[in-house]
This record gives structure tokens, sequence and C-alpha cells, in this order.
């Protein structure tokens, strides 16, 4: 019997099972849905993002939600955002779920993830890990002018947007080879030379402050192909006789003996089966890792009763979730598409990040996106079939606080502010139809103590209840998140498995 079942490999799940097959006295099996794509030209492209209509590597849900369903998952397919959150967010995380996950807890992990190309020897960095990070250091001319129009508007620089230690810096002079501010590269909007921006009304309307600035953004990126954790951690561990990667087979249910998981069931195609283990690690992410609970009878009674699955354990899988919320920002440009990763620049201001996406995303409109990175609103998980193969129903609540309403309307007027765009009324019927996701889904399996209502895991996301069950994905998240997700993933996964192993 297999010691440790993982289901699904991507961004979790590929750490998880390459930590603890580390380990050869103790068997590893990993069960994918999606397909092994490992040599495809495309997802080693971090300026390709398959994820059109054409693409057959996607879980789809309603409301343009996406995730990657391939080795690999989204980690195969993103942008390769790398950035840490601040450490703010492990303090709210901490005073929920345990000091396991303060910022001082989680730093030491981090570290031992990356190799930093371009900081790994400062304080709170690392050299040597299995992830590189770099920065790009010939922006597109979109970018160069975005950068410019921030500096011109008095925001700082921030040299490095993973420093644990704080956020303004010098910003270094023109001429810098390694990713300065090239003024010498003329805007493609408006005149030429600095746009002229207006400091005083931006600060004024977005009460931005000194910790708000703007930076590259740290890319999960080497010798310019996308270096997602399959790449990093899954496949230089295929080798290893203790571990076993099963692509192509969709985990339905649960096996329980009792309130004791001793396996799951298994499709792949018409095929079907059951696998036992010691211990099973869902890794599926914030939907399917969620949906496979509730199919297999722990979520919130009355859901459970109205599909008709049997109630093992009634639990709040589900209930609380959170995203971010991200508006569009679009402007004609007739310049053409300069090939580079989807964001090489952000601007954060408070719980706003600003980013000039490099690509097209519609013939001849540049967009700026405008994501509101620390909502009040909280969205629910639920599923309207115990059939696996129908999509679960995430419904995201956007926007229903008026203060998360207030910070994109101001976001959005400051992004036209910063452009030289001016866009007219910014009502609430203008944001819903604008409105986005920057598929950041977390939180659905929440992260606390026992004795915390909305809790489905402990600190080391070991399911309440359950024995032998751990979650180790997104899901577990119990605070929204003030950056991307992918390093809080692979931090997240690396931790539970160090756990495992003491």
């Amino acid at each position: 019997m297999t010691s440790t079942l993982i289901v699904g490999a991507g961004s979790a799940g590929c750490v998880l099972a390459a930590r603890l097959s580390a380990d050869p006295a103790r068997s590893v099996r990993v069960l994918e849905a999606g397909p092994a794509c490992r040599t495809t030209r495309e997802l080693l492209d971090p300026a390709h993002l398959p994820v059109g209509p054409e693409s057959q590597v996607l879980w789809r849900y309603r409301g343009n939600l996406v995730r990657g369903k391939l080795i690999g998952g989204s980690g195969a397919i993103n942008g390769s955002y790398f950035i840490r959150p601040p450490a703010a967010d492990f303090a709210a995380w901490s005073a929920v779920a345990g000091p396991r996950w303060s910022f001082e807890s989680v730093l030491p992990v981090f570290c031992d993830l990356e190799h930093d190309m371009d900081f790994g020897t400062a304080p709170g960095h690392g050299v040597g890990g299995p992830i590189p990070i770099s920065r790009t250091d010939n922006p597109t001319e979109f970018s160069t002018e975005f950068a410019q129009r921030c500096v011109a508007a008095g925001f700082p620089e921030i040299l490095d947007l993973n420093t644990p230690t704080g956020y303004a810096q010098p910003r270094p002079a023109p001429t810098e080879s390694r990713g300065g501010i090239r003024q010498e590269r003329p805007p493609i909007l408006g005149s030429p030379g600095v746009p002229d921006v207006d400091p005083t009304r931006i600060f004024t309307r977005l009460g931005a402050n000194h910790t708000d600035g703007f930076g590259r953004v740290p890319l999960a990126v080497s010798r310019g192909r996308r270096a997602g954790p399959a790449v990093t951690h899954l496949y230089p561990a295929m080798q290893r006789p203790n571990l076993l990667v099963t692509s192509d087979t969709m985990v339905t249910r649960l096996l329980l003996r009792g309130t004791k998981v001793i396996g799951v069931e298994w499709a792949r195609g018409r095929e079907h089966g059951r696998t036992y283990a010691d211990q099973t690690v869902l890794c599926a992410g914030a939907v399917e890792s969620a949906a496979l609970l509730i199919r297999s009878g722990i979520g919130p009674e009355p859901l459970l009763r109205s599909l008709g699955v049997p109630i093992v354990l009634p639990a709040p899988v589900g209930a609380w979730c959170t995203d971010h919320p991200e508006i569009g920002v679009e402007f004609p440009d007739d310049e053409p598409d300069e090939p580079a990763v989807p964001l090489e620049y952000v601007l954060e201001i408070d719980d706003l990040e600003l980013r000039p996406y490099t690509q097209m995303y519609t013939p001849g409109l540049r967009r700026v996106g405008v994501a509101l990175m620390h909502p009040e609103s909280t969205g629910e998980l639920t599923l309207v079939s115990t059939d696996p193969t129908v999509p679960a129903h995430v419904d995201q609540r956007y926007l229903r606080g008026e203060t998360d309403r207030a910070r994109l309307r101001d976001g959005v007027a400051l992004t036209a502010d910063l452009l030289g765009r001016p866009i007219g009324r910014i009502d609430d019927a203008w944001l819903y139809a604008n409105l986005g996701t920057s598929q950041h889904l977390s939180g659905t399996c929440r992260m606390g103590p026992e004795r915390d209502e909305r809790a489905v895991v402990d600190d080391q996301g070991r399911v309440h209840g359950i024995d032998a069950l751990t979650v180790a994905d997104l899901s577990v998240v119990p605070v929204p998140l003030r950056r991307g997700p992918q390093a809080t993933t692979v931090m997240l996964a690396a931790a539970i498995a160090d756990h495992m192993v003491m």
C-alpha cells in the first residue's frame, strides 16, 4: 500500500511529491486529472498563456474562472509572477491559524525554495534553491513608459518586491544595466520624454503613502523558460523508484472507514479503480479539493442533503473564499506587441495593484489591470451535482461591499490620471460591466483551530474530525493575500511537507 497519496499534480502537488519522496522509505503516488505535457514549447514559453477557448489544459467554471488541468497545474500556464505577500498578511494568517504561519516562520521556507539571480545574497533571500527568480532587464516600451509615468507621479521604485525588510529604496541611475528606468526610450503615449502627470491629484485621490511604489516583477523564469513547479520539483524527482505519477486520472471520491480516509476512487476514461494509502493529501486546488470533500460527505449539511450525499462530517467546506477582482482599463494603441512575459512592472498602492499588461488581449487595445488585493467581499463554493464532470459553482460575490467598489473606482480613476486617458463617469454599473477576475481563488477549506466555526483544517492542513487526510493548497489560506498566490502556494506545500516528515 502507498504511504502517501497526493491528489493533484498542480503547483502544490509537485512540491509536496518532490519533498516527500526524497525519503526513500516513503512511497508516494500522485493522481492528476489532466495530461502530462512536459516538453511542449508553448508551455515553456513564459510569454504564452494557454487560457483561451481553444485550450485543452484547463478546468473551466462559471464566471470565466479557469485553472490549469495538467501536470504542473496553473503554475505551468501562468504569467510566472512570483511575489511574496507582505509580512502583514502572515501576521493576519498566524492570528487565525497559529505561529507556524507567522512571517518569521515562513521566511526560511521562501529562502530555501529560491535561487534569486538578482538579490540572492541579500538578507531574507536564497541562493541554490530549486526555483530560479529573475526580473526583466529589457522591458518592453509599454512597460518602460508605465514606469516613467510612475516616476513622474512621485512613486518610488521598489528595487526588490520580495524584500522582507521594507519597500521604498533609492532608484538607480537610468544607465544602470540591470533594470533601471531607461528615460532615453520614448513613451508610446503622449509627448516625448517623461509624461506630464499630476502627482498631487493622484496622491490625494488614493491616499498613497511611503510604502507604495512600483517595481519589476520577480519571475519564476530561467533562460527564457517558464520554471513552474513541475519543471523545478516534480520532473527532476520522477526517476525515484518510490514516486509514481499517473496523469489523466480523475479522483471522484474519498474512501472512508468511519472517519478515516483509506484511499480514493478514480476514473480514467472508461476505467474505474481504487487506490489505497496510509495518508491522503489533497492538492487539487481551491475548487477541486473542496468539491472532492463535498462529494465524499464532508461539507455543509444542507448542501450534502440537497445533493443526496451521505453525511460523514458536517464542515464549512466552500462556505468562505476570496479572490482578487480586477478591472481592465483599456485604450487604443497601434504599436505592435513585443514578445514578453505578461507583467514586467506593477504599481502597488495599499490594497491595489496596477498591472500594465505587455500583451494585447484585444487587438489594438492596451490594458492596465486594476486589481483589488484585499477585498472585504467574500464568496462561496457549492456543488450542483455529485457528477465530478459537472463544474462546481463559485459565487465570487465581488464588490458587494461599498468599500470594495470605492477602492476600485479610485484605482480606475488613478489609472486614467496616470495614463492621461480620461474615462468619464465610473459608477457601479461601469464597474460591473468591466469586472473580471485575477484567477486567484483561495480559502474554500479554511485553516483555523477546531473551535473556529469557519475552519476546515488545522494549522498543518489536517482536516478537522477526519483521520489521515490533509489539504495542502490554496484552499486552506484563511485570509486574503495582497499578492498573486504562486509564491505562497509553493511555500505552503513545502511547509506542510516539512511538517509531515518531522
